[in-house]
């Protein structure tokens, strides 16, 4: 039984890294790609996971709703639905620049927040939307979190290749040209407003997604589940870890900070109650000493962006042979 439960939580764990690689690689096409500095992925988050609750679950009383849907209508939904909400915030806040973006999205996915809390109508208000399906959810426990685990992997598989394929064809060397150097990109034609606009869509539509997995596994959402320290922050360390601009140091990340978060959540609830609840603090402290760490000794990040092409000639101190 013992056995059996350490399997039951390594799937858990591995379904949970599979759904914040999906958020550290949206994350990567706005940052690491177009150099938008977003800290509102809480925002998109919430969107997508709200969406597919709406779409998929049973028709209830005084609740906008409820139709039934099967999932995959439901998470493309909530990908539709988080690229229709980035839209209109890109067009408003790209203007502004790094830390001013980052308070505009902050503030934008705080209002996202307080609109879930206080519309029980569509949302269901502080107790959340719950008996939302997940597939395969009638097996056994174990067969159940194998099946789904199955199914966040095919989907993180698929939005890897495709990002990655972005990423190596001219519309990714056409990004990263204007996040160098945007005058340049300007001077050359580009239309930068409308391609930063793009990747933040995109990038946007892959936070729904996540959200959308979580709450299916989860079966429930709720406004706590949108803490933006677990659904925003926590996703900047991973990808910071990880490497900026590369898609493998993006899942990577996601996959050390929440081994490690996990593990040091473990290991603080064995402690007596009286200090248990202080030593989760520690595992604040363990990411952010990690993150400085990283910082100090590798700001790169574990998995670096690659050079290519013409940067290997330009990039200081690397030989282009």
């Amino acid at each position: 039984m013992e056995f059996l439960g350490l399997v039951n939580y390594a799937l858990f764990m591995a379904i949970f890294i599979g759904i914040y690689a999906l958020l550290a690689l949206g994350l990567n096409i706005q940052w690491g790609f177009a150099g938008l500095f977003n800290a509102g992925i809480a925002g998109f988050f919430a969107v997508g996971a709200y969406t597919s609750a709406i779409l998929t679950t049973p028709a209830a009383d005084g609740r906008i709703g409820g139709f039934d849907q099967n999932f995959v209508v439901g998470w493309i939904g909530a990908m539709l639905a988080a690229a229709l909400v980035a839209w209109p915030i890109g067009k408003i806040c790209l203007r502004f620049r790094s830390d001013y973006l980052a308070i505009a999205s902050i503030g934008i996915a705080e209002i996202i927040r307080l609109v879930i809390k206080s519309e029980p109508a569509l949302t269901n208000g502080a107790r959340g939307i719950s008996n939302i399906p997940r597939p395969f959810g009638d097996l056994g426990y174990t067969e159940s979190q194998v099946a789904y685990l199955i199914i966040v992997l095919v989907v993180l598989i698929a939005a890897y290749f495709l990002v990655e394929r972005q990423f190596n064809a001219p519309w990714g060397r056409m990004m990263r040209a204007i996040r160098d150097n945007e005058g340049a990109a300007k001077a050359m034609g580009k239309d930068v407003e409308f391609r930063r606009l793009e990747a933040f869509i995109f990038g946007s539509a892959l936070m729904g997604l996540g959200g959308a997995i979580f709450a299916h596994f989860n079966r429930s959402i709720t406004p706590e589940a949108i803490d933006p320290m677990v659904a925003t922050f926590l996703v900047w360390i991973m990808l910071i870890l990880g490497g900026s601009g590369n898609n493998r140091g993006a899942i990577l990340g996601a996959a050390v900070v929440w081994i490690i978060w996990s593990v040091s959540e473990i290991a603080t609830d064995r402690l007596p109650h009286e200090y248990a609840v202080q030593a989760k603090y520690i595992r604040l402290f363990l990411i952010g000493l990690m993150l400085q760490l990283v910082l100090r000794f590798r700001p790169e990040g574990l998995l670096p962006e690659p050079l290519r092409g013409d940067q290997r000639t330009t990039k200081p101190g690397v030989d282009p042979n």
